[in-house]
């Protein structure tokens, strides 16, 4: 079996990071900033279980497990709150949050 040199997923989970810091930095839109965050943490999700594999260790392949769980509580809490924000403000422009202040 072909082994893959772990050059190749330092660059792949460099590669996601970056996408995801420049959508983060970028968009208005917060379902696409949500999953820009979501994007970063699987990039470091895969940067740990690359690690832990190299250095025959699992321990942090079961702090990936636990990190996934948290990501998945995150993301029905996010998402609830920008459903309950659309239905006061009918966008999820990230600016029209402020005025949700009043």
């Amino acid at each position: 079996m072909p082994v893959i040199p772990i050059n190749y997923y330092i660059f792949l989970s460099l590669a996601l990071f970056t996408i995801g810091i420049v959508g983060v930095l970028t968009r208005r839109n917060a379902i696409i900033i949500f999953m820009c965050i979501e994007l970063m943490l699987n990039a470091v999700n895969l940067m740990l279980v690359t690690f832990s594999t190299y250095y025959n260790s699992g321990d942090a392949q079961i702090f990936v497990f636990f990190t996934m769980v948290v990501a998945a509580a995150e993301a029905t809490v996010g998402l609830s709150i920008i459903i309950m924000a659309y239905r006061n403000l009918k966008t999820i422009d990230i600016d029209m949050f402020n005025q949700l202040k009043n």
